[in-house]
């Protein structure tokens, strides 16, 4: 694992964020958070993180809204994207695929420590 890998959290949901926020921190991860689409967009203006966690369902802006700005900008090709939200029909599977996305986690199928599994797969190794 690429020791102190910078992961871009957008969740609007606190009990979630504090759970990811401990669980990326304790494998030595530097976690920004973002709490709706808007502040995921400031963030990656101000720095770029190595994967981004993106929830799909956030006010302001939607996730979906979200990777279609990063795709304008080419931002999908620096940053892996993994989607992790609770939408699970298929039609949104496929959309945020075709958007950018390199994954697709459903929240409730997925453990944090499953979920860090699949980000160390998209973490640059050096």
């Amino acid at each position: 694992m690429a020791e102190n890998a910078k992961i871009l959290l957008v969740e609007d949901d606190n009990f979630i964020v504090d759970i990811y926020q401990k669980k990326l921190g304790e494998v030595g991860y530097q976690v920004t958070v973002a709490n709706n689409g808007q502040e995921a967009i400031d963030a990656l203006k101000k720095e770029k993180p190595d994967v981004m966690l993106l929830d799909l369902v956030m006010p302001y802006m939607d996730g979906f809204e979200v990777l279609e700005a990063m795709k304008k900008e080419g931002m999908t090709d620096e940053i892996s994207v993994i989607l992790l939200t609770n939408l699970s029909q298929k039609e949104d599977v496929e959309k945020g695929m075709e958007s950018g996305a390199k994954d697709y986690l459903i929240k409730s199928h997925f453990t944090p420590s499953e979920v860090v599994e699949k980000i160390k797969k998209w973490v640059p190794q050096v």
